[in-house]
């Protein structure tokens, strides 16, 4: 769809990663519309930033979201990515208590 959006490829990304852990750059490519080139980029970026962690399974990846991290937007600053996240769609795992 040309024109503007509301939420940023970085949040699109994140969200779909959230919902997908084992999702990989060429499905997300796929999904968003935008290159493999531009995913990895926004990988990369929320990597570096603690958004997201990868681990290597084997010759794949998983990702895990760090939902506890505040939003970047200076007007969002007390709002948690994991908020945003599950406004989006995305059904927060709750810690098993021991």
């Amino acid at each position: 769809m040309p024109g503007w959006k509301f939420v940023t490829n970085h949040a699109l990304v994140l969200c779909q990663i959230a919902q997908k852990p084992r999702i990989t750059i060429r499905e997300l490519s796929l999904i968003l519309g935008i290159t493999e080139k531009a995913i990895h980029r926004i990988i990369t970026d929320l990597e570096a930033d603690g958004y997201v962690t990868k681990i290597r399974e084997g010759r794949r990846l998983r990702y895990r979201i760090n939902p506890d991290l505040y939003l970047r937007d200076e007007m969002l600053q007390d709002k948690a990515v994991g908020d945003l996240l599950e406004m989006l769609g995305w059904k927060r795992r709750r810690k098993q208590i021991q």
